[in-house]
């Protein structure tokens, strides 16, 4: 970094170093902070538009508290760049969502700054109020603010945490960052509302103009800011947000500017004398000082490298269309041909190929906002009326609706279809995206069907299948990025439910594979037959039901056996495979169970992270290679381990 280029923020190494700038230098500062993730990010990528709109609160908070021993907890990490910069990691990011460099989150084990790791949105009002109340536990003093965006606002997990603070009355100090955006525009009914009162300024003018003549009039004029006071709660309680917030027990503060910075640092150096919950809401605007991410937020959220004079992507090499373009045109097509399908999103109309279906048939999409418990739920209502919902919600984030699955989906038997995109390792987001444990969060509910598709064709039938089932819950999981490049039917065909396809014949060993892991197979099995092994390759295709004819003939014709899946090898389907061979006592089998080992992986490209753990097809081959390397020979054949 050129001092020359960023004179203030150059100097930056911790918000100490902010501590002794005047006002109007914090105005430098955030013009610095902002230019520099242009420069930075325009090469590298990564999360955008958000970074850019909180950089005056990042500046601001850091300047006003004194971090790190006041606890500043961010939620999700998209509006967090700035808060990175500012606390010593401004030369790493560059590095930032690359294999071994900088999250693109929150991490605790990253900075002493970043109090709570956060993906997922929502959860910083829960964490902020743990931490306050242990903080009064241990009677230390410290501030405890949480910055929440107004995306995160249509989580309920959100109002859980308000309506729990209003009760505990802790010192807790709330910032709504309301851009009216999360990742898409926001679904949220209150945001409506925002942005109606934020249109009129004659409330905030009314209450300005009595405070400044007022504050001219000594006794008299204490006595008349009593009375406006109680007014303006009157009036508060009718026309502003406030009227909901201070109804959960917080003090209300707002609307303000999020750009203002000397209204900020005002405001924030007297509400953190104050006591008791507060909240402040503050306007900001999402790409802010960067012209095309402002007139284009939702595009430039996260972002690949990009021309930085008009934010353009660099065009990379010709590709296939990727899952998820594949699987929203296919079904819009499906919804075309059948009246009653319908699809649903938590908030990623993009990130899950439904904006498709919302531009086409917009009667047929429902945007629940950050909700996924809802819109599990939701979508069992409908089933009971004789729809076929599609969920289409990121594998990991319908974790968060685990129990509804249960309880509202499968106990019940209805007909919903869960499409995971996602699944297995996405990349650069990092343990809190990858999708590496739905086969086992779901393989253990009954009634339910899973199935992972090895290319684009199977995708489509795959989901074809899913609506024509009306037996119960039927899930199909799907990897982000390119597909295989296959050509693709016009037409679909139905898939036998839990009937697998033998792709690839052998006689040493069998190699039963699942999911986009069937073509890292195929080439796997290519290394083994150059070193004397000849393996069978089978696309599972059915996680539950299992195919059972297929394992009966495996077990019969092979002693080796090598599952392989980008899936958690706990509860997995290895081990659904190794449940069936174990209960139908086929002793004979040698299994070896090869996929996501039992610990969490860091973030890089997913082609990184596979070769890290082995489940690339040199991987793969090796592990069969050992495997069977216990012999001394196989049908009269050298057993040899396989070289690069």
């Amino acid at each position: 970094m050129s001092s020359q280029e960023y004179p203030l923020l150059s100097k930056i190494n911790s918000p100490a170093d902010m501590r002794g700038l005047t006002v109007s230098e914090l105005k430098t500062v955030s013009q610095e902070v902002r230019e520099y993730m242009v420069d930075v990010i325009s090469k590298v990528g990564g999360h955008f538009g958000a970074g850019l709109g909180t950089v005056e609160l990042a500046v601001v908070l850091h300047y006003v508290f004194n971090t790190p021993k006041d606890k500043i907890v961010w939620d999700v990490g998209h509006q967090a760049y700035p808060h990175k910069i500012l606390t010593g990691r401004r030369d790493k990011l560059h590095t930032i969502r690359q294999f071994n460099g900088l999250s693109g989150f929150l991490k605790r084990s990253e900075s002493e700054y970043d109090v709570f790791g956060a993906g997922h949105a929502s959860t910083a009002l829960s964490a902020a109020l743990g931490i306050a109340t242990a903080r009064d536990y241990d009677n230390e003093d410290y501030k405890v603010v949480a910055v929440v965006g107004d995306g995160a606002m249509t989580g309920g997990m959100a109002y859980e945490a308000m309506n729990n603070a209003g009760l505990l009355k802790k010192n807790i100090i709330v910032v709504l960052n309301d851009n009216r955006m999360s990742i898409a525009p926001n679904v949220w009914a209150i945001s409506n509302y925002f942005n109606e009162i934020i249109a009129s300024k004659s409330f905030n003018k009314f209450k300005s103009n009595v405070w400044e003549l007022t504050g001219k009039l000594d006794t008299f004029g204490d006595r008349i800011r009593k009375i406006t006071s109680r007014l303006e709660g009157g009036i508060k309680s009718v026309i502003t947000p406030g009227m909901l917030f201070e109804a959960l027990g917080f003090r209300y503060f707002g609307p303000f500017n999020g750009h203002n910075i000397p209204q900020l640092v005002k405001m924030f150096k007297e509400v953190k004398e104050l006591s008791g919950p507060i909240l402040i809401h503050t306007i900001t605007k999402k790409g802010k000082g960067y012209s095309p991410a402002e007139q284009d937020g939702q595009n430039l959220h996260g972002v690949t490298p990009f021309d930085k004079l008009t934010g353009v992507a660099v065009k990379g090499k010709d590709a296939p269309p990727a899952y998820t373009t594949i699987f929203g045109e296919a079904l819009v097509e499906i919804a075309k041909q059948n009246p009653k399908v319908v699809g649903i999103t938590a908030a990623m109309p993009d990130g899950t190929g439904l904006n498709i279906l919302q531009k086409e048939m917009p009667e047929r999409f429902y945007d629940v906002g950050i909700a996924e418990q809802h819109a599990v739920t939701f979508s069992a209502g409908m089933a009971t009326e004789g729809y076929t919902p599609v969920a289409a919600i990121y594998s990991s984030f319908l974790q968060r609706a685990f129990d509804q699955i249960i309880h509202d989906v499968a106990i019940q038997k209805l007909p919903v279809v869960f499409a995971l995109d996602r699944a297995g390792l996405v990349g650069a987001d990092g343990p809190t995206h990858h999708g590496t444990f739905d086969l086992t969060y779901l393989r253990l509910i009954p009634h339910m069907v899973i199935m992972a598709p090895k290319d684009e064709q199977e995708l489509r039938d795959m989901l074809f299948t899913a609506t024509e089932y009306n037996k119960g819950p039927i899930a199909l999981r799907y990897p982000r990025g390119n597909a295989i490049g296959i050509p693709i039917r016009e037409t679909f065909e139905k898939i036998e439910i839990g009937k697998s396809e033998t792709v690839r014949k052998g006689g040493d060993v069998a190699i039963i594979a699942v999911g986009n892991m069937v073509m890292h197979s195929l080439k796997a099995a290519d290394i083994l037959q150059q070193n004397g092994i000849l393996a069978e390759v089978v696309n599972a295709r059915f996680v539950k039901p299992l195919d059972e004819e297929m394992l009966q003939d495996i077990a019969e014709r092979f002693t080796y056996v090598v599952t392989v899946e980008d899936n958690s090898i706990v509860g997995g389907f290895g081990g659904a495979v190794a449940e069936y061979f174990a209960q139908n006592k086929l002793k004979k089998v040698e299994l070896h169970m090869h996929g996501i080992p039992d610990r969490f992986i860091e973030h890089g490209k997913p082609g990184e992270l596979h070769q890290q753990i082995g489940i690339d097809p040199e991987g793969i081959a090796k592990v069969v290679a050992l495997q069977i390397s216990g012999s001394k020979s196989i049908n009269n054949k050298a057993v040899k381990l396989v070289s690069k």
